[in-house]
């Protein structure tokens, strides 16, 4: 499975951004999908995850409520909406795949979109 993430860019605070994942490779709607970031001189952290069927959603703490995770699995892509954009949201993020579960062990990578929030 082939993940391309999009939609980073440099935003001020209080802004919105979409991220979109596309997966190609496989078949979409058997993987549970992800999103994941990682800041400068930080460890990865679990942003969010979603279900196969996009029933199921799950959020870090430190984005619920502010942004949201679906999937489109008729356009093989998943999406993270991020409202309310802090600093602290400032990294790279990454999508992820997983056949069993994306958030402990995901079985595939996409390349990682920067997100950048000036205050």
């Amino acid at each position: 499975v082939q993940l391309q993430a999009s939609g980073g860019g440099s935003v001020q605070a209080g802004d919105s951004l979409r991220l979109s994942c596309a997966a190609s490779g496989g078949i979409f709607s058997s993987y549970g999908m992800g999103w994941f970031r990682q800041a400068p001189g930080k460890e990865r952290e679990f942003v969010a995850a979603i279900s196969r069927s996009g029933g199921r959603t799950y959020y870090a703490d430190s984005v619920k409520g502010r942004f949201t995770i679906s999937r489109d699995n008729t356009k093989n892509t998943v999406y993270l909406r991020m409202n309310s954009l802090k600093p602290e949201d400032t990294a790279v993020y990454y999508c992820a795949a997983a056949l069993v579960t994306v958030i402990q062990n995901p079985d595939y990578w996409g390349q990682g979109t920067q997100v950048t929030v000036s205050s």
